[in-house]
C-alpha cells in the first residue's frame, strides 16, 4: 500500500455525516440556550392558562401553556420553560423572558439546555473528527512500517 492512498470506509463516510448533523443541530440552538442560560431576552409576563401532560412509565412530562405578553407584544398558545404539573394554577402569572426560540419562554430561573447542546456539539465534533483521525493513524502506522522495513531490508 502506497502512503496516503488509504480511503474512508463508507462507515466511517456515514459516522462523520452523523457527527456534522449533530453540530448543525447544536449550532442552531446555541444562541437561545446561551441566552436563556444567562436570562437574555425580552422580559414580560407569562399568563399559564391550562397543562398538558403526557404519562410514561414512572415518570410524567408537563408542560403549561398560556400567553407571553411584553409590552405590545403578545405570544398566545405558549409553553412555560421546566414548569411541571404543580407549578401553575390556570390564570396565574409570572415574570418570564423570551429568547425568541419558537414555541416557549423561560422564568426567572433561565435554563440548563446549554449542558445538552454542549455535549451535541462535542458529540458531533468527535464522530465528525472519527475518520480524519482513522486515516492519520492508519498513515503514520504505514510509514512506520514501511520505514522499519526499509531500514532492516538495507
Amino acid at each position: 500500500m502506497n502512503l496516503g492512498t488509504k480511503r474512508p470506509s463508507a462507515f466511517d463516510l456515514v459516522i462523520a455525516v452523523g457527527g456534522l448533523a449533530l453540530v448543525l443541530l447544536a449550532a442552531q440552538n446555541l444562541g437561545s440556550a446561551l441566552a436563556a442560560l444567562r436570562g437574555e431576552g425580552t422580559w414580560g409576563t407569562f399568563t399559564a392558562q391550562r397543562v398538558e401532560c403526557v404519562q410514561h412509565p414512572g415518570h410524567e412530562q408537563c408542560t403549561w401553556l398560556g400567553e407571553f405578553r411584553a409590552g405590545e407584544e403578545v405570544r398566545p398558545e405558549i409553553a412555560f420553560y421546566g414548569a411541571d404539573r404543580e407549578a401553575f394554577v390556570p390564570g396565574q402569572t409570572s415574570r418570564a423572558f423570551d429568547t425568541g426560540r419558537r414555541g416557549h419562554v423561560y422564568g426567572p430561573g433561565g435554563s440548563n439546555e446549554w449542558i445538552m447542546v454542549a455535549l451535541l456539539l462535542v458529540a458531533g465534533l468527535g464522530l465528525a473528527a472519527r475518520p480524519v483521525i482513522r486515516l492519520r493513524r492508519g498513515t503514520a502506522q504505514t510509514a512506520g512500517a514501511a520505514g522499519a522495513s526499509g531500514a532492516s531490508g538495507g
